[in-house]
């Protein structure tokens, strides 16, 4: 018994020391990223500055950042690092191959869907995400289709072996593809509409309506569970799916996100929001620019684009990329979006052609990063370099927004990522290809 007591005794202070040699060092995984130019988007920039990484979270930046033994270190002298980037909407995850409709789950049927989830439907294994990634894009947020109320989505990390790793917040709003109004049949409106305009008209004004409809029975459905579980006098309500899922809607804890683009279509949407006093978030905007003012006025954050695309016929050639700076010009808070999968990877370059034609660079930077974090509830998490933030930090060798800057190394929730796509792999491949014989 003696020998035993003094094995257990041994093991015990073995187990002390050991324990003891673990304080102060650094646990698997962490980074420290020094002599680095750190571009933190909120807190401005600091120079010769090192960013400490440690689990999931930044938990030290600065020039006189004290690095603990046993932690990585990466040699940043002549690179910048930035906070990674957020696409504002996409069906990354949704959507693999359009050809392939097995591999494409971003719609349902049915026109009223706001109970539909696109956390649960994700595939964290499709190809566009190590694409997007390595050009330095670490969250999005998800949207679901098609309907008039398609859904609600996710704003998730690039990273994770299932949605729900990825996930940072869901829901984060509900999505309304809002009836569009036939344009007129010239600019100036002063001919009449075509009977077919007419009808179309007609058909839109009635879609509203129904859409209303729907908010309102929403609000009586909450007002009736709100009466039954203060009295719970039987019988309880019956429950509805739909009218549920907009409850926090109704009730201006969870905001709708307006896809609306043309200008009388905006007008009519701002009427719509106003009189079911909801909050919203509008989404495309392409002629945002003609009602800017009453944006700002109503304190409605736009999610801009996509802007690399081609402008209506009677707009001016640049109207679709001076319009994130005639918005933020008028006081609109604006954050970009590529809308499609595959092209999540070009957002940098969405803002950058913004930041071209009058949207100041550093606010092109901020629709990206702090913007779309702040406009979506999770700017204690993301959106810049700060202590206590998620760790998801790029290192670049010059402004993001550039085409022809390089991104060096990745890092999502902490986790350094593999600089791998598809795209990378083919190039190695086809870069090797022997020259053809003469």
């Amino acid at each position: 018994m003696k020998i035993k007591s003094i094995h257990r005794f041994r093991r015990g202070i073995f187990l002390v020391v050991w324990l003891l040699g673990m304080l102060g060092t650094a646990a698997a995984g962490d980074v420290a990223i020094t002599n680095a130019t750190l571009v933190t988007v909120t807190g401005g920039t600091v120079e010769n500055g090192t960013l400490l990484i440690q689990g999931d979270r930044i938990t030290a930046l600065g020039t006189d950042v004290d690095v603990p033994p046993g932690v990585e270190v990466i040699d940043a002298r002549g690179l910048c690092v930035y906070p990674g980037m957020i696409d504002a909407t996409t069906s990354l995850g949704l959507y693999e191959v359009g050809a392939v409709r097995a591999t494409v789950d971003a719609s349902e049927m049915g026109t009223y869907n706001p109970h539909i989830e696109a956390a649960v439907a994700i595939n964290p294994h499709s190809v566009h995400i190590p694409i997007s990634r390595v050009n330095g894009i670490t969250s999005a947020l998800v949207v679901p289709g098609g309907a008039v109320i398609s859904g609600q989505s996710a704003l998730i990390n690039l990273n994770g072996w299932t949605p729900e790793e990825m996930v940072v917040k869901a829901p984060v709003g509900i999505h309304i593809q809002f009836p569009r109004l036939p344009r007129q049949d010239d600019e100036s409106g002063q001919r009449p509409l075509s009977q077919k305009k007419k009808d179309t008209k007609e058909r839109t004004e009635k879609e509203i309506k129904a859409l209303m409809d729907v908010f309102k029975k929403a609000k009586r459905y909450a007002a009736t569970w709100e009466a039954y579980m203060k009295s719970m006098k039987p019988p309880a309500p019956a429950k509805d799916l739909m009218l549920e899922a907009l409850v926090p809607v109704v009730n201006r804890e969870l905001p709708v996100i307006v896809s609306v683009q043309m200008e009388r279509d905006i007008k009519n949407a701002v009427d719509f929001v106003d009189t079911l006093n909801i909050k919203a978030i509008f989404h495309g905007v392409t002629e945002g620019w003609k009602v800017a003012p009453l944006l700002s006025k109503k304190s409605i954050p736009v999610l801009v684009g996509p802007v690399m695309v081609s402008p209506g016929p009677e707009d001016p050639y640049d109207a679709i990329y001076a319009n994130a700076g005639v918005l933020h010009k008028a006081g609109v808070k604006i954050a970009f979006v590529t809308e499609s999968a595959p092209d999540v990877r070009s957002l940098p370059y969405h803002a950058g052609m913004a930041a071209a034609f009058g949207l100041p660079r550093e606010q092109a930077l901020k629709a990206v990063t702090i913007y779309p974090a702040e406009i979506f509830g999770v700017a204690d998490k993301l959106g810049s370099l700060e202590v206590g933030k998620l760790a998801n930090v790029i290192v670049t060798d010059g402004d993001p927004l550039e085409m022809r800057t390089q991104i060096k190394h990745v890092f999502i929730a902490g986790q350094k990522i593999p600089m791998t796509s598809k795209h990378k792999a083919l190039y190695e491949t086809f870069r090797k290809r022997p020259a053809a014989k003469e």
